[in-house]
C-alpha cells in the first residue's frame, strides 16, 4: 500500500511530514509514523533524536544502579521517553530487560556485602582420632602376629595326616 500524496491546498499543513528535500520543498505525505514525519522519512538519521540527549535524559543523577529506587527512577524516565517517541519500543524493551536483571541481582549483592570473609587455614592439624601410643602399637602388632601364627599352625596340622 502506497502513501497518498495530497495537494498542499487540500490538507492541513500541520498533518504533513516536516521533512525538507535538498531543493527546499516539503514532503507532501501525511505524518503518521512519527508525530512530525511520514513513514518514509521517520527512520532517517537526521530525524531521529540525538542518542547523547536520550542517554543523558535516562542517566541524569544516576551514578550506579545499586538500589531499587535508582532502577525505578531509570524505568520511569524510560517510560517517559517511550511515551514521547524519543526511543524505540525495541530499545526500551532491551533496557527494561537489563534493568530487570540488575534488580534481580540486588539481593545477591547485599548478601555478599554482609557476608563474613571466608577464612582459609593453611596449617590445620589433622583429625584427632584415637591415636595409639608406641607401646600400644607394638603390643597390638605382637597380638596380631601371634594370632596369625596360631591360625597358620592349625591349618598345617589339619592338612597333614597323622
Amino acid at each position: 500500500m502506497t502513501q497518498q500524496s495530497a495537494k498542499p491546498s487540500f490538507i492541513n499543513q500541520s498533518a504533513r511530514c516536516t521533512h525538507r528535500f535538498p531543493n527546499g520543498r516539503r514532503c507532501r505525505l501525511y505524518a503518521t509514523a512519527n508525530p512530525n514525519f511520514c513513514p518514509a522519512h521517520a527512520p532517517l538519521p537526521a530525524n531521529q533524536p540525538d542518542a547523547a540527549e536520550v542517554a543523558s535524559t535516562l542517566t541524569v543523577n544516576l551514578d550506579d544502579f545499586t538500589s531499587a529506587a535508582q532502577i525505578n527512577d531509570f524505568l520511569s524516565r524510560l517510560l517517559l521517553l517511550l511515551a514521547q517517541d524519543k526511543i524505540s519500543t525495541r530499545r526500551a524493551a532491551v533496557l527494561a530487560y537489563i534493568t530487570n536483571q540488575l534488580l534481580r541481582t540486588l539481593p545477591a549483592i547485599a548478601k555478599e556485602e554482609n557476608a563474613e570473609p571466608t577464612q582459609i587455614i593453611f596449617d590445620m592439624p589433622g583429625p584427632d582420632r584415637d591415636r595409639v601410643t608406641p607401646d600400644q602399637d607394638s603390643a597390638q602388632y605382637q597380638d596380631t602376629d601371634s594370632q596369625n601364627r596360631a591360625a597358620h599352625d592349625t591349618t598345617i596340622r589339619e592338612a597333614v595326616p597323622a
